[in-house]
């Protein structure tokens, strides 16, 4: 199961986001994961939900993450709601100096 896992991150969408120091952490999230199949835990899947949110692997991570998936041909989306900053104008932030 830990290897079709592992072939699933790779293939998925999201593999291109990952950076090579990612990498050492997606090796611990498959280390548990493969502890998980050998003796399933509540502590197990909670630290495996727990990880994976870093890596955008489930729906909820990515659009926490802002990361959107290529959806197939024929599926309407409907336009984004507009941001907030973009409801009040513009980030007042920019208009910050430092000072000496």
């Amino acid at each position: 199961m830990t290897r079709h896992w592992w072939r699933d991150v790779w293939h998925s969408p999201m593999a291109g986001e990952f950076l090579q120091a990612d990498i050492h952490g997606l090796y611990r999230l498959a280390e548990l994961i493969d502890a998980f199949w050998s003796n399933p835990t509540t502590t197990l899947a909670a630290e495996i939900r727990q990880e994976q949110q870093a890596y955008g692997l489930s729906p909820i991570d990515r659009r926490r993450l802002q990361w959107e998936v290529q959806r197939a041909e024929g599926v309407t989306k409907k336009p984004p709601a507009p941001r907030q900053a973009d409801r009040i104008g513009p980030d007042p932030r920019t208009a910050l100096r430092a000072v000496k």
